[in-house]
């Protein structure tokens, strides 16, 4: 295996979280956050295999069927997004 450096800076609580969580498992700190980065990897490609896989041809100007009869209306009570502060 061909292996790469690279300087990493965590938020000092991340950095404590994840020697925790390394300490629990048994394994070194630089070990958990290479699986952990190949854990995120593997995760976001496989959505994007999926997604990708699921639109088959459509494209985004597909949508603009759907898009032409969405109602101008606003949402119901209670089901408006939630502005986060």
């Amino acid at each position: 295996m061909n292996k790469a450096s690279y300087p990493l800076k965590l938020p000092a609580s991340v950095k404590s979280a994840a020697q925790r969580l390394a300490k629990e498992d048994g394994v070194s700190l630089n070990q958990w956050i290479a699986v952990a980065v190949a854990e995120k990897i593997g995760v976001v490609e496989t959505a994007a295999d999926f997604l990708s896989h699921r639109a088959g041809q459509a494209r985004p100007s597909d949508l603009t069927t759907f898009l032409d009869r969405a109602s101008d209306r606003p949402p119901v009570a209670g089901d408006d997004i939630a502005k986060v502060s």
